[in-house]
């Protein structure tokens, strides 16, 4: 497929003109970035794990009926997805204590929270995204009452699909982030899932070791982030027991 104009690049992706009206081609990088950027790395093979790890995510939200923005997989580092007007909020859904919620409340990390703590960051690099609350979101307009009551009523019913997903395979999903978008038919228009799903957006714990399986291993300066994003995939059967770099330089090369 010829590839058209780019549209947006972010940290971990870039954004084309689809080749249908209303269609984006999205493309996973290979970057790793974390503290707003401050921390940058190339991780080779992490676009194809988040690519098709993502994919097979929405592809089952989609099963159980959760409206998201993916249409099929492209390549091993592109899929076609649903042009949408994204919201700008990142939400956080905490199952236990992790990452910077420690840090704001002095809450020890591993502490497992009496339900799922549901989050709202006010999408903005050079603010650092922060933390809001409803009250924000609905002040300043970027959500109405009933885009609220869609995404809080999604984001727990992905938590709930997620964390079984991951227990099954040997995991706990600790947090993750999700974005949502207006998806437009006409005048009309629906709250869906946007962005992605993957390692790089979810605090993933073995059950058994405790291993960090995501991002945090980048962070952290633990090492070890492909091996762990692969072993997630293989879980999860979405990719072949191959080195993802060999699988992306051979298709490269077809």
């Amino acid at each position: 497929m010829s590839r058209k104009s780019k549209l947006y690049e972010g940290k971990a992706k870039i954004l084309y003109e689809g080749p249908e009206p209303g269609t984006i081609i999205q493309y996973f990088k290979d970057d790793a970035t974390a503290f707003n950027n401050q921390k940058h790395a190339t991780l080779a093979g992490k676009g194809v794990l988040n690519n098709h790890i993502s994919e097979f995510i929405f592809t089952q939200l989609g099963k159980i009926g959760v409206p998201n923005h993916f249409i099929r997989r492209l390549s091993m580092r592109e899929q076609l997805i649903k042009g949408v007007e994204i919201i700008p909020l990142e939400v956080i859904i905490r199952n236990i204590a992790a990452g910077s919620i420690c840090k704001r409340l002095g809450i020890d990390e591993g502490t497992a929270l009496p339900r799922p703590l549901v989050e709202f960051c006010y999408k903005a690099d050079e603010l650092g995204d922060p933390v809001v609350s409803e009250d924000h979101i609905l002040t300043f307009g970027w959500a109405n009452e009933y885009e609220l009551e869609d995404i809080v009523s999604l984001a727990l019913r992905i938590n709930d699909y997620m964390s079984g997903l991951m227990a099954g395979i040997g995991i706990t999903l600790v947090d993750f982030k999700l974005e949502f978008g207006r998806l437009y038919e006409g005048d009309d228009y629906m709250t869906v899932l946007a962005d992605e799903i993957s390692p790089d957006s979810c605090r993933l714990w073995d059950n058994k070791t405790g291993e960090k399986m995501d991002k945090d291993r980048f962070r952290r300066d633990l090492g070890g982030e492909i091996e762990a994003y692969s072993e997630v995939a293989r879980r999860l059967g979405v990719l072949p027991s191959a080195d993802v770099a060999d699988l992306d330089n051979h298709r490269k090369r077809k």
